[in-house]
């Protein structure tokens, strides 16, 4: 099999993997509460539930973003990571007891952890410049399955049947159709995957991601790297011992996650995720009180939000090939900032009538979900290029726990503030306008510094 064949089918596997993920999340959530209550649950484990699959994938993140980097391939922790989706479904089909449904969802959720390993694989095998189109289009794909998945909900609920002892109903089948699917992944992975070789010579991926040669990053970010970049002599390399090296390594690798414009880019993924989650939280309360939606309403609200997201990753990804990552995610700023404004203003406290109050909703959440796709693919883009190559997976690891953070938190503190949206967007608004500020001030250091190839190209 050729090189391109190779490549065209891995690509294949990984978009089925964020396909399925997305799939997963939209056939489970809007059924889970109704399973919970058959088994006798408190109101709260559905709390429980929901944050445990994000707690797990979480602490998994970065596990297996080491993994990869250590061992330079993805394949075997893909099949690896999908045997925990596969097993935490089935659980979820069995649905004993609410502690079984509970314990499902984490183990489950341990699975999404390998999103961490392949973020750090597309960093490795594509160039700068198509980066942020090849990460625009794997988000879109879980898009695309959030949007299957309640297409998927329309047969499963019509499940009445008994697979052996087990019975097969509206509440258990979504976990056996996700076992199914997450299967038959496996398989595809196993004949399609390859893990194909770095972009670069092996040269570039273990030299300084800074050269002491380029002048006009002789200063990585807000960290002097003078004294890293200057090559010790023979004799002080045979001096040093294993445990210094060690040491120095752990120093080296804190110090990079410290740099300025690396906590800017963590400091956006954590507020847009934040604010995102809080937002959605948020949205059906309103629907409800304010325009009696009901679930079908609300559901073609979510379809059309998803249909546009779809379409802004791919605007975006056409976008990338003609402006910078910085100029991207502040445009995304501005669309953000402009929305959350808009809710402050016109939606925390609503006047006026029928029409007008759903307008100024539309308006609204469709400026939310419009900015987006320019900030999360521009972010997860500029993290990639100022970061070290070798380290790719555990910082996408440590990037998308960063996230897993903020998807918890968001719904738990807007969750309690559905009544106060005053105080819901002010935070919300206040966090957008540190971001920006942080944004505005590390501007210029928001872009990829100098690598290995160009500064040879100098001399």
């Amino acid at each position: 099999m050729d090189f391109q064949r190779k490549k065209r089918f891995t690509n294949i596997s990984i978009a089925l993997i964020f396909l399925f993920g997305g799939i997963e999340y939209a056939v489970i959530l809007p059924t889970i509460w109704d399973y919970l209550r058959t088994l006798h649950a408190e109101p709260y484990f559905l709390g429980l539930g929901l944050s445990a699959f994000s707690f797990s994938g979480l602490l998994s993140g970065p596990l297996f973003g080491q993994w990869s980097d250590r061992t330079g391939h993805t394949k075997a922790i893909i099949l690896f990571a999908n045997v925990f989706e596969i097993t935490g479904n089935f659980m979820y089909f069995l649905g004993v007891s609410k502690w079984l449904l509970l314990a499902s969802r984490f183990v489950a959720g341990i699975g999404t952890g390998v999103g961490a390993s392949i973020f750090g694989y597309l960093t490795r095998t594509t160039s700068s410049a198509e980066r942020a189109s090849v990460f625009a289009a794997v988000m879109a794909c879980r898009q695309v399955g959030l949007l299957i998945g309640p297409a998927c909900n329309l047969f499963l609920r019509f499940c009445n049947f008994k697979l052996g002892p087990f019975e097969v109903n509206r509440f258990t089948a979504p976990g056996l159709f996700m076992c199914i699917l997450w299967g038959l992944l496996q398989l595809l992975v196993v004949f399609l995957y390859n893990d194909l070789p770095s972009s670069y010579s092996a040269d570039s991926e273990t030299a300084p991601l800074v050269q002491p040669n380029c002048a006009e990053t002789a200063e990585y970010g807000s960290i002097n790297d003078t004294e890293e970049a200057t090559v010790p002599s023979p004799s002080q390399k045979r001096e040093e011992d294993s445990a210094s090296e060690s040491s120095s390594e752990n120093l080296n690798t804190l110090k990079e996650y410290l740099r300025e414009e690396v906590v800017v880019v963590l400091a956006a993924q954590f507020i847009t995720f934040f604010n995102q989650t809080a937002l959605e939280t948020m949205v059906t309360p309103i629907t409800q009180r304010y325009f009696n939606f009901g679930e079908l309403e609300n559901s073609l609200m979510y379809f059309l939000c998803g249909v546009e997201v779809i379409a802004g990753f791919f605007f975006v990804r056409c976008l990338s090939s003609k402006i910078s990552d910085s100029v991207i995610l502040v445009l995304g700023l501005v669309i953000l900032n402009a929305s959350c404004i808009w809710c402050l203003v016109f939606l925390a406290n609503p006047k006026g009538s029928f029409m007008l109050l759903l307008m100024e909703f539309i308006t609204g959440v469709f400026l939310q979900v419009l900015g987006l796709p320019f900030v999360a693919v521009s972010q997860v883009s500029l993290f990639s290029k100022i970061t070290a190559e070798k380290t790719q997976g555990f910082s996408h690891g440590l990037r998308r726990s960063i996230g897993g953070l903020a998807t918890i938190l968001g719904p738990l503190w807007a969750g309690g503030l559905t009544a106060n949206l005053y105080i819901m967007l002010g935070v919300m608004m206040g966090l957008l306008t540190l971001l920006t500020v942080m944004v505005s001030l590390s501007y210029s250091k928001l872009v990829e510094p100098c690598s290995r190839h160009p500064c040879e190209d100098r001399n």
